[in-house]
């Protein structure tokens, strides 16, 4: 991509495009979800045990989170999931099995492109 010192040019949108600072991360498969949401309701049921023991729930928390990292990648919906789980008396709801279902549900969601932004915005 060049770098034009002149305006720009209005038949050309891509000149407000911007490159990504991360490569996409691709779609998990059923087998990965399924593994991603047992690892969650597992964690869920543990941490209602353990709700009064709260560095064991912590521990727990922060565990399955770094599980659930690395099995379905970067994901945005694995922090507030985090932080909902170190907030006391949380660990009665079922956050990660929600989390997961989240990252399934809502991962297909569209980004509107700069580019198009721009195009929306000149009309």
């Amino acid at each position: 991509m060049e770098i034009s010192s002149g305006p720009i040019d209005p038949a050309k949108p891509d000149d407000l495009a911007v490159p990504p600072a991360l490569s996409p991360v691709k779609k998990p498969s059923w087998k990965v979800l399924a593994l991603a949401l047992l690892i969650a309701g597992i964690s869920d049921v543990v941490s209602f045990a353990v709700a009064l023991i709260l560095p064991a729930q912590l521990a727990l928390d922060v565990a399955t989170a770094i599980l659930l990292f690395f099995i379905l990648g970067r994901r945005w919906a694995i922090l507030p999931g985090l932080i909902a789980e170190a907030i006391p008396g949380m660990g009665i709801f079922p956050v990660w099995i929600l989390v997961v279902l989240s990252i399934t549900l809502y991962d297909d969601v569209v980004k509107i492109k700069v580019s198009k932004l721009a195009s929306f915005l000149r009309s």
